[in-house]
This record gives C-alpha cells, sequence and structure tokens, in this order.
C-alpha cells in the first residue's frame, strides 16, 4: 500500500505534506507525490509549450516534496500526470494501491468548490479510494 498525494507547493498542499509524511511514517508505507499537469487543448506549439511548462512546474515542485519526505525518513517517488489533478491522483491511487489520498483545501466555502470544481471536492465525489482533506491553518 502506499499513500499518495497532491502536491503543487500551494499553502494548502504545503500543510498537506506535512500531515501526508506524518500518516505514511505512522503507516510504514511509501508515499507517492503526484501533480497533475494536463493542459488545455491537444495540438499545436501552444498545447506543447503550455504542457512543458506545466511539467517545469511540477518538477520543481515535487523536488521539493520528495526532499522534506526524505529528510523525514519517508521513502517516496515522484510522478507527473499528464490529466487534470483530480483524476490524476484517483489513477496514481490505484496503481499504487493507496490506502488514502491526501490533498490540501484553500479554506474556500463549500459553496465555491461545488461551484469551481475544487479538486478535493471532485475527489469526494469520484475516489473510491478514501480521501483526506488537509485544511490550511488559520
Amino acid at each position: 500500500m502506499s499513500i499518495v498525494l497532491g502536491y503543487d507547493e500551494s499553502p494548502g498542499a504545503r500543510r498537506a505534506l506535512s500531515v501526508a509524511i506524518e500518516v505514511a511514517a505512522s503507516f510504514g508505507e511509501p508515499l507517492v507525490l503526484v501533480y497533475g499537469a494536463a493542459a488545455p487543448g491537444s495540438l499545436g506549439e501552444e498545447y506543447q509549450a503550455h504542457r512543458d511548462a506545466l511539467h517545469q512546474a511540477g518538477r520543481v515542485a515535487l523536488d521539493h516534496a520528495l526532499q522534506e519526505a526524505e529528510q523525514a525518513g519517508v521513502p517516496a517517488t515522484v510522478e507527473i500526470i499528464d490529466r487534470k489533478p483530480a483524476q490524476a491522483l484517483i489513477d496514481a491511487a490505484s496503481r499504487h494501491d493507496a490506502r488514502f489520498i491526501v490533498v490540501g483545501t484553500w479554506g474556500e466555502s463549500p459553496m465555491r468548490g461545488v461551484l469551481l470544481g475544487s479538486t478535493p471536492h471532485k475527489l469526494l465525489h469520484l475516489s473510491s479510494t478514501p480521501v483526506l482533506c488537509v485544511p490550511i491553518e488559520h
């Protein structure tokens, strides 16, 4: 089994990283750090440039998270997946037999999450893997 974390360096994701490291250490399981990098569109130079930029941002974010996990003694791997974040996390959870998917929240209202389609909201409705939503500290 594993713990899957959606990570993008947002304040919510940084707090979720701490919780995911703690949970992974408690269960003695590896951490899978996931960045959903779906670029809009599907063809052309703009798509490729956007995709490349998203992959670069994902590599930087995941490198930081990987360093924190390693410093805590938690084995971790990284994945940049060309899907929207919620689907990328669901796919990774399935492939890695995840115990939990961990995501940070932005402290937005439930209504805003419904209207804008936040990743935690989507996961709570689509994932068959339990989802641990970590609020940002206030």
